[in-house]
């Protein structure tokens, strides 16, 4: 499958710096890289974002993350492989991902009361910013019709 165009982060020139600053500022959070990894895999799972999944998993695998667990990250609630504080992140990432499917509060108040409690604010702002990353990557890809597997370059 070949793309619509060339990703608009590559055709406008400032674009890159921005979006490398704040994986940058992701990575200074103090949130374990395999974390975010789950998350961003996660964000781009319920987006259907078939190029994303794919740099998902390929970027969790190099952060040191097993199979066992990238198969499950889908049905995390039923797999016994995630930490208490990887189950919060999780929520979270899927609340903030699925705005659109809430009446009333986007996040609710357990979701945030439980991330709150495994997570400090410096955390949470990495956590938030990889999420919010995420879902402008996957409606990027998605809307180009970016490939699974597809470069940049």
């Amino acid at each position: 499958m070949k793309a619509r165009m060339k990703n608009p982060a590559m055709i406008l020139p400032d674009t890159m710096q921005g979006i490398q600053n704040l994986y940058k500022a992701m990575r200074q959070g103090g949130v374990p890289q395999e974390l975010l990894e789950l998350v961003y895999l996660r964000v781009s799972q319920i987006n259907g974002c078939s190029a994303c999944v794919y740099a998902g998993v390929t970027s969790a695998k190099k952060a040191g993350e097993s199979d066992e667990r990238l198969h499950a990250v889908a049905a995390w609630r039923e797999a016994p492989f995630f930490t208490d504080a990887e189950r919060a992140a999780l929520a979270l990432t899927e609340a903030a991902t699925r705005i659109a499917d809430r009446s009333g509060k986007a996040v609710p108040d357990d979701i945030w009361a439980e991330a709150t409690g495994h997570f400090d604010e410096q955390q949470l702002a990495a956590i938030i910013l990889m999420i919010a990353t995420t879902n402008f990557f996957n409606r990027l890809n998605t809307t180009i019709e970016e490939s699974a597997g597809a470069t940049w370059a």
